[in-house]
C-alpha cells in the first residue's frame, strides 16, 4: 500500500506541473541534460521510495544511468522519458527499473574483515554453544543490503566452516536488496576471479569453483553454499518487512549512510524487530546509533547485541 501512496502522489505532483509547460532539454557535448524540475522530481521520487538522498551534485551520474533506461525504452532523449514518468503515468510500470540504474551497488568478499572474526571468534560459537542445549534450530542471518551477494556468501563460508567444527549446527543467510539487476547476478553465484582474492586461500579452495577452461577468469560458488543462501527482493522503506523475527543475525552495513537522520531511525527499528533477544546487528564501520534510542547494546566495533 505504501508504494501504491507513493506513486500516487509523485503522479498528482506531475498533473499539478504537467501545465507549467515543460521546457525544452538542454543539450552539453551531444548528450541531453536533466532540467532543474524534473531533477527535481527524481530525487524526491527516489528519496520517498528508496530513502536515498540524491543531492544536485550527483546530477550527472544520475543522467548517465538513466540513459541506460533512454535506450532500452527505445526513447530519444531524458526529456522524453521524464515526460514518460510524470506526465504520461508512466511511474508505476518503470519504478523498479528506475531505483535498478540509480543504486549504488558497491561489494566486496570479506569487506570490513574484523566483522568476519568477530562472528567467527565470538558470536556463532555462543550460538553453538547455546544450540547445544536448548531446541536446535538453524542459525537465521540477513544481509539486508546484500547487493551481487558477495556478503552473503561470505557469511555462508563462515557458517559453513563453523558447521565443520560442529556438525550439528545449520544455517541459513537470506540476503535482500531493492535492486532486482543485482539479486539476478547474485544468485547465479558467478564473480571474476579477482574478486575472490580477499577469501582465505582454503575457504577459496573448498567453496570456490575455477571453470574448466582455465583462460575464463570466472569462478563459482560450490553448490552446497548457494544451497545456504536465499536471495529475495526488498525494500528497507517499507513499513514492514517480510523477514521472520527471530533472526540471530542482521548484516545491514553500509547503507544507513545513504539515509537521512529519521529515516536510518525508522529502518533500524525495523530490524531491531526482527533479531530475537540477544542476536547481533552488524553495521558498515562509517555508521554509528549515538543519539538513537534503540534496544541494542554495543558488542563490538559497529556490532549492537539486542537487549
Amino acid at each position: 500500500m505504501r508504494r501504491a501512496g507513493i506513486v500516487s502522489r509523485a503522479l498528482a505532483k506531475a498533473s499539478a506541473d504537467a501545465g507549467t509547460g515543460a521546457a525544452e532539454p538542454s543539450w552539453v557535448d551531444g548528450h541531453d541534460r536533466l532540467g532543474a524540475r524534473d531533477f527535481q522530481r527524481l530525487a524526491a521520487f527516489i528519496h520517498d521510495y528508496s530513502g536515498i538522498k540524491v543531492p544536485p551534485s550527483k546530477s550527472t551520474m544520475i543522467e548517465g544511468r538513466l540513459r541506460k533506461r533512454v535506450r532500452a525504452l527505445g526513447m530519444r532523449s531524458l526529456d522524453e522519458y521524464c515526460k514518460y514518468l510524470f506526465n504520461d503515468q508512466g511511474l508505476a510500470a518503470e519504478e523498479v527499473h528506475l531505483i535498478d540504474v540509480v543504486t549504488t551497488n558497491k561489494t566486496e568478499f570479506f569487506r570490513e574483515p574484523e566483522h568476519f572474526r568477530i562472528l567467527t571468534d565470538s558470536v556463532l560459537p555462543q550460538i553453538a554453544a547455546e544450540r547445544r542445549i536448548s531446541v536446535r534450530s538453524p542459525v537465521k542471518v540477513w544481509s539486508a543490503a546484500a547487493s551481487t551477494g558477495a556478503e552473503a556468501y561470505t557469511i555462508a563460508m563462515v557458517l559453513a566452516e563453523q558447521q565443520r567444527r560442529t556438525p550439528e549446527l545449520s544455517g541459513v543467510v537470506y540476503a535482500t536488496d531493492i535492486c532486482t539487476e543485482v539479486l539476478g547476478t547474485a544468485q547465479g553465484g558467478i564473480f571474476p576471479v579477482e574478486m575472490v582474492t580477499p577469501v582465505p586461500p582454503e575457504m577459496r579452495t573448498r567453496y570456490v569453483m575455477r571453470a574448466k577452461d582455465r583462460s575464463s577468469r570466472l569462478v563459482r560458488m560450490v553448490p552446497e553454499l548457494r544451497a545456504m543462501v536465499q536471495f529475495g527482493r526488498l525494500n528497507l522503506m517499507d513499513a514492514s518487512y517480510a523477514m521472520e523475527r527471530d533472526l540471530d543475525i542482521v548484516f545491514c552495513r553500509n547503507v544507513l549512510i545513504y539515509f537521512d537522520k529519521p529515516t536510518q531511525l525508522a529502518v533500524l527499528r525495523r530490524l531491531c524487530d526482527h533479531l530475537r533477544p540477544g542476536g547481533w546487528l552488524f553495521l558498515g564501520h562509517s555508521e554509528t546509533l549515538s543519539g538513537f534510542d534503540l534496544p541494542v547494546r554495543p558488542a563490538g566495533t559497529a556490532v549492537y547485541r539486542r537487549s
